[in-house]
Parts: structure tokens; C-alpha cells; sequence
């Protein structure tokens, strides 16, 4: 009797994923225009505006954290730099300490990658290579049957210099842009209009360049499982194909 081929463990369910479309509005697009046409004395004045427009992404961190009953080092992070715009409108700081705030959170993020890689919780685990992404029990199965789990973990230090790159370059983009556009001093109507437009603009010129070479990160990794693991993409991705559905990869 031919023995059965080991089966690849059961994929557990993914928690669902939030809206992006929702985490757009609320992070981004009402918390500009709050500070554009609410900033006027006539109406809900600088400061007021500032808290009310920050509480948005404030709000919206805080739900997603308790949501998830589990603590994440960027979710707090962006928590913090919300916290941290808000001091620095509301005490009326020099507007290059925004800037200086801007570059600091992607590059802490940058360097916060790098150092965990040498700990027992890689960050790139959490933002690549994930069970809501890739389906880990089905890949490492399949890596530890072919002897490749070394391989893999090599690409994963080459994905992890990737990743870092990825935040190093919002850094740079996110401090020239603050400089350009937000001169007017903190706590000032002009200020606010100036950190909306800087809000509305730094979506299309970082995030969305920093979502495409994340993007090509995972292109990178995917290509590696399905050369280390011999799964089909469909197999290497969470939800995809089950492995008595597809043929072996080509």
C-alpha cells in the first residue's frame, strides 16, 4: 500500500481586513478638509479645528487597536505621531518640528525593521509575510518538506533591507514635502489649511509610491516561495487555490 502524502496543516481564519476605502476618509480625507474650511475664526477657529481633525485618526487607531485585542508597534506608532502633530499645533511650535516629526515615524519604522530581524519577531512577518497574505502553514510545510526553510529565511533578510528601504524613502519624501508646504507658524489658521493640504498630498506623492515598492516586496517573496516551495502562486497566497485543486507549479 503507498503511504498517504502528508497533508499541509489547516489554514486558520483571517480576521477581516478593514475597509481601506473607510480608513481613506477617516484618516486622511475629513481630517483635511476639517482643517481647510473649519480652521476660520468665523467658524470653528485654528485650535479647535486642529483637535477636531486629529481626533479622526486618533479615533480610528484607537478602535482598530481594541478591535484586533492585540498590540501593534506601528498601529501605536501612528498613534503617537497623530499625538505628537496635535502638540506641536496646539503649543504653537516651530513648523519644522513638523517636518522633523514626519521623517522620524517612517524612518523609526525603517529602523525598527532591520533591528528586529536579529529578534524572534521579524517585523517583515508581520508586514509581508502573514497569515492575512500568505498561507504560513501551507509554505512551511511545503519548505520544510523540500529542505528549503534556509533558503527562504535568506530571502527573507533580503526582503527585510527591501522593506526598510521602502520607509527610508517616505522619510526623505515625507520631510521635504512638510517643509515645502506647511512655513506658516503652528496654531494658526494658515497653518491648518497648510497641514490639510500637506495631508491630502502626501497620499498620492508617498503613500501610494511606498504601496508599490511594498508591493514589489511581495512580488519578490512570492516568486521566491513558489521557486522554494514548488506551490502554485494561487497555494502561496492565503484563500488561494487548495492543493488538490492545482497541478504542480510550472
Amino acid at each position: 500500500m503507498t503511504p498517504a502524502a502528508p497533508q499541509a496543516p489547516e489554514r486558520a481564519p483571517a480576521k477581516p481586513a478593514a475597509n481601506p476605502l473607510i480608513e481613506i476618509l477617516v484618516s486622511i480625507v475629513a481630517p483635511a478638509l476639517i482643517l481647510m474650511k473649519l480652521s476660520e475664526a468665523s467658524r470653528l477657529g485654528p485650535l479647535p479645528a486642529l483637535a477636531l481633525a486629529l481626533a479622526f485618526p486618533l479615533g480610528w487607531g484607537l478602535w482598530e487597536a481594541w478591535r484586533h485585542r492585540k498590540p501593534s508597534f506601528i498601529a501605536a506608532l501612528g498613534v503617537v505621531s497623530t499625538l505628537l502633530t496635535g502638540g506641536i499645533g496646539l503649543l504653537a511650535l516651530d513648523a519644522r518640528w513638523l517636518a522633523v516629526k514626519e521623517a522620524a515615524v517612517p524612518a523609526v519604522i525603517g529602523l525598527a525593521v532591520l533591528v528586529s530581524a536579529r529578534t524572534r519577531w521579524p517585523l517583515v512577518k508581520v508586514l509581508v509575510y502573514n497569515p492575512s497574505v500568505i498561507d504560513v502553514p501551507r509554505v512551511e510545510h511545503a519548505l520544510a518538506e523540500r529542505g528549503n526553510a534556509a533558503a527562504f529565511e535568506r530571502c527573507l533578510g533580503t526582503a527585510t533591507w527591501m522593506i526598510a528601504a521602502t520607509f527610508f524613502f517616505s522619510a526623505v519624501m515625507n520631510y521635504g514635502l512638510a517643509r515645502w508646504i506647511v512655513t506658516s507658524p503652528a496654531g494658526s489658521e494658515a497653518f491648518n489649511a497648510e497641514l490639510g493640504r500637506l495631508t491630502l498630498l502626501s497620499y498620492p506623492a508617498i503613500a501610494l509610491p511606498s504601496m508599490l515598492m511594498m508591493v514589489g516586496v511581495l512580488l519578490y517573496l512570492t516568486r521566491a516561495l513558489r521557486r522554494l516551495t514548488g506551490l502554485r502562486l494561487g497555494q502561496v497566497l492565503h484563500g488561494g487555490e487548495d492543493a488538490d485543486e492545482a497541478g504542480p507549479a510550472g
